[in-house]
């Protein structure tokens, strides 16, 4: 069996969560034996379909002439895609229907957790819809000391100085606002914003609020992962204020790492990020300064071993694992087998019906 992973205006998405996860399920695909068709011109037996945009509509409605499996990763919805760019509030109900008709074309609809599941089930979305997690290399993002040394050596910080770092887009739906107040209030601590917009495309007020930034807020760009994994590492303290998600790869990436992380508290969290057991939780800006100046002065309980351990929960080994369970379970392609990593040996028809992972991801 192989699998195209359909990556048309890749370019578009590669440094956003859309891009991560394309290449969290090439990682996922061939730690399970599958093949990878690199073009569309390569004989292949299903197509993954991540980005939503005219060309990938238009080759989903080629590869189902041709009778391959579609599988659409739901990673968009409506109510992410407010407050983000300019006028995407105005164009918001237009999108909605758009990514309908787009989810609509797959066989299978794979979206990262139960409440984006939801969420398109409440757009009337009737094919198999499955949550399953976007996943995380967590043999790059790992704790190391010398990561965070590199990360403090680079940006000339001394052992007691304090560093709080945030990862997304400019734009508002990701916190910026209120990461950029956070350090205004905070200027005894170090920020760090990784990530980049380009502010033409952001509204007036987040263009003026990054170019008025104070001082201790620093704006590096986006960077490869490996110089992002040395922020987590080196940081003091991950805070990640985002309104609305449909998981959050970077808090997983955080989590895996081993770095103090606190969160909005929204619904994308219930269920598998507990405030006080893996990660903090704050509902406003008083809260999250609250919070935060507790977990750097040492007075809030230590999660990290916890955080670590529900990031190693969604390894790319541990999620490819259960998409080759939703493979099996739709019949999509020649049928992917179970494989042993311990034994290396493959599971035969009998032992894969009492799988574990043959049922905990079912619909």
């Amino acid at each position: 069996m192989k699998v195209n992973l359909y990556k048309g205006c890749f370019s578009l998405i590669k440094k956003s969560g859309v891009g991560q996860s394309i290449i969290h399920q090439k990682e996922m695909l061939e730690s399970m034996g599958v093949g990878i068709a690199e073009r569309w011109s390569e004989p292949s037996d299903v197509v993954h379909f991540n980005a939503i945009f005219p060309d990938s509509f238009i080759a989903s409605l080629v590869a189902r002439l041709q009778k391959k499996k579609i599988v659409y990763y739901g990673h968009s919805t409506m109510e992410d895609f407010r407050n983000s760019f300019r006028f995407s509030n105005f164009f918001a109900p237009l999108f909605k229907r758009w990514i309908t008709l787009c989810y609509r074309q797959g066989d299978v609809i794979i979206t990262p957790t139960e409440y984006s599941k939801k969420i398109l089930r409440g757009y009337g979305i009737s094919r198999p819809i499955y949550s399953l997690s976007n996943g995380v290399n967590t043999d790059v993002f790992a704790p190391g000391p010398e990561h965070g040394a590199a990360f403090r050596k680079k940006y000339g910080l001394g052992p007691e100085d304090k560093a709080v770092i945030s990862v997304g887009l400019y734009i508002e739906r990701k916190g910026i606002l209120d990461f950029i107040r956070l350090a205004r209030e905070m200027p005894e601590v170090h920020f760090f914003w990784f990530g980049y917009t380009n502010l033409n495309l952001v509204p007036e007020k987040i263009r003026s609020a990054v170019e008025k930034a104070p001082e201790n807020l620093c704006f590096p760009g986006y960077v490869e992962r490996e110089e992002l994994r040395d922020a987590y590492c080196g940081c003091n303290l991950f805070a990640f204020m985002s309104t609305e998600e449909t998981e959050g790869i970077v808090v997983l990436e955080a989590l895996a790492c081993g770095t103090p992380t606190i969160l909005r508290d929204i619904p994308v969290y219930d269920g598998w990020l507990e405030d006080g057991v893996n990660v903090y939780k704050a509902e406003d800006i008083s809260m999250f300064t609250r919070k935060i100046r507790s977990m750097l002065n040492g007075r809030m309980t230590d999660l990290t071993g916890a955080g670590i351990r529900t990031a190693r929960g969604r390894s790319i080994l541990e999620i490819g694992r259960k998409l080759m369970a939703i493979y099996e379970h739709e019949h999509i392609g020649s049928a992917p087998v179970f494989i042993q990593r311990r034994t290396g040996c493959v599971l035969s028809d009998t032992e894969r019906k009492g799988h574990p992972l043959s049922g905990d991801v079912l619909r």
